[in-house]
């Protein structure tokens, strides 16, 4: 699988980056919007573990990008990419955090129970039935078992979604069973936060009102934490406001206004 994919014409100033970790690919709508006016890069992680993923982000930026580019995380991206500008601040000119899950450990608690209380009954007894396969010997198995996930969560996350758009998504259960465990991790022992804390960039946060990760877990440490900060809620909204009914034309609004903000 290439690294990064590259959408419009050069220079390069925008990146997308996806969630997961091990959702490679589910920024291509992103990208491809924003392509009619800017150079855009979508980095497709492949590492194994935080710091690995990292590195890889910041191998893309540097071999690829002039210079400071406008970096667009979402969900587990978010984190990432909060990670990548705290440490390297000479690589990236502003921060946009779309779905990002909440910062503060206390505040992640519910979401699972919501994204279950959303699921039918038929698919209740589908995620637990399939649960033990997340662990099968192949690889296959896992990483279909993996993506069975994504569909059915997708679902769970949106409000009035668009269509299901998780056909070009290259599922890695092996990515994420590694790197998501590093990642809560760093939220619960406060490392998440101080990374969120030391950046010196312009930061907008979007997030969507029926989003099950909580709107509050973003806005009040990030305002807290940051001297330029916006949060953008978005009615009519769940985890992926590109492919919403009602939010996807409110959400390209708000995230080309941040992308031409002086």
């Amino acid at each position: 699988m290439e690294n990064v994919r590259k959408y419009g014409k050069a220079p390069f100033e925008v990146a997308v980056v996806h969630g997961g970790p091990g959702g490679a690919g589910e920024m291509a709508p992103v990208a491809r919007e924003l392509s009619r006016e800017w150079g855009v890069l979508e980095p497709l992680q492949t590492a194994r573990s935080l710091e690995g993923q990292v590195e890889e982000l910041f191998a893309a930026l540097s071999n690829h990008a002039p210079g400071p580019v406008a970096l667009i995380g979402f969900s587990w991206g978010a984190w990432l990419s909060v990670i990548l500008a705290s440490r390297h601040p000479e690589l990236v000119s502003r921060l946009i955090l779309v779905g990002s899950g909440p910062f503060r450990e206390a505040d992640a608690a519910g979401i699972d129970a919501v994204r279950m209380g959303r699921l039918t009954s038929d698919e209740q007894a589908e995620v637990k039935r399939l649960m033990p396969d997340l662990k099968d010997p192949s690889e296959r198995v896992r990483n279909e078992v993996f993506s069975r996930f994504g569909r059915i969560f997708s679902r769970a996350d949106a409000f009035h979604p668009i269509h299901d758009d998780t056909d070009d998504i290259f599922c890695s259960a092996d990515i994420f069973n590694a790197v998501w465990p590093e990642a809560a991790e760093w939220r619960r022992n406060g490392s998440l936060l101080s990374a969120a804390s030391a950046l010196a960039c312009p930061v907008t946060a979007i997030h969507g009102d029926y989003d099950p990760h909580p709107a509050e877990g973003v806005r009040v440490p990030l305002a807290k934490a940051l001297a330029d900060f916006r949060f953008v809620l978005l009615t009519h909204c769940g985890h992926k406001p590109w492919m919403e009914m009602e939010a996807r034309a409110p959400f390209y609004e708000c995230l080309k206004r941040s992308l031409r903000r002086p």
